[in-house]
């Protein structure tokens, strides 16, 4: 064996270092699950973090073609926003001040900031920027503030663990189909490697994971857990293939190298951001969840 076939054989037919995936993995788990138990608060520390890279990381290709944001002023929103959002959804169980309110209010002042910063670099590109810095704050703060919203519910930390099993059951399900069984892509131009029997073990094992979470641990009706799911699938398929189209239009493959065996850490939170606010209205709009 040659040392070129070496690395070969350590990855999948996904390209994936799988050691270094797994290991990774693991590690964000243990963290996601030690804080989520133990000091929620911590949790949204975890995030705020994750989300600040996943910033630099859009960022950083959005530089690619030609946009710059302005990355200090969206780095102190997305703090201002997802932390600020979950503080206030915490203390509006003791207070009479609306979760909703400071979430506007951050999100406000987020893009007056922006706007107001970049103004001191001159008005050639300035509109192509300010765009930049918009996007970056209303895909990665604004839809994540979502997760934390979920967290300051009654019963959040069961809730964002029913979330993120069916995330993981996505991820994993449609990568075992996929690579074993799938034949039929499901958006070629966009996302090659997608297949049609990829979103069906998707659908199957984040079925699984979920109607378990509710039937022993929230114990919930089983199809909550597969209408939680459903949704989840969809909207985080949704989010992976937004972050595809970004890459592909930007010419990259994976966002950073942050994360060895996942690529960059908005390789992993793709699916996150976009499910989190779908699955807050389905447990806020739906009183037959808890």
């Amino acid at each position: 064996m040659t040392d070129s076939e070496q690395p070969a054989q350590r990855k999948s037919r996904a390209g994936r270092d799988l050691p270094a995936a797994i290991a990774v993995g693991l590690l964000l788990f243990g963290i996601v699950v030690a804080t989520l138990v133990w000091w929620p608060p911590g949790f949204i520390v975890l995030l705020v973090v994750l989300t600040s890279l996943g910033a630099l990381e859009v960022h950083q290709a959005l530089r690619r073609v030609g946009m710059t944001s302005v990355l200090v002023p969206v780095v102190i929103g997305n703090i201002a926003i997802i932390g600020g959002s979950y503080a206030a959804a915490e203390l509006q169980k003791v207070t009479n001040v609306p979760w909703h309110v400071v979430l506007l209010g951050t999100i406000g002042g987020s893009v007056l900031l922006a706007l107001i910063w970049r103004m001191f670099y001159g008005a050639a590109g300035y509109a192509r920027d300010s765009a930049a810095s918009l996007f970056i704050i209303g895909y990665i703060p604004l839809l994540a503030s979502f997760v934390g919203l979920i967290l300051a519910q009654q019963h959040g930390v069961a809730k964002v663990v029913a979330v993120f099993l069916c995330i993981t059951g996505s991820d994993t399900g449609g990568y075992a189909a996929g690579a074993s069984l799938g034949r039929h892509p499901m958006a070629p131009t966009i996302s090659p490697k997608k297949t049609w029997e990829g979103l069906a073990g998707s659908f199957l094992l984040a079925a699984v994971v979920g109607v378990l979470h509710f039937e022993f641990v929230m114990h919930q009706p089983w199809w909550q857990g597969v209408l939680l799911a459903t949704v989840v699938v969809i909207f985080g398929t949704a989010g992976d293939l937004i972050e595809s189209m970004i890459k592909r239009d930007v010419g990259i493959k994976d966002m950073s190298s942050f994360l060895p065996g996942h690529g960059g850490v908005m390789d992993r939170l793709d699916s996150t951001l976009v499910a989190a606010p779908a699955a807050w209205l389905l447990f806020t709009f739906l009183p037959v969840l808890p």
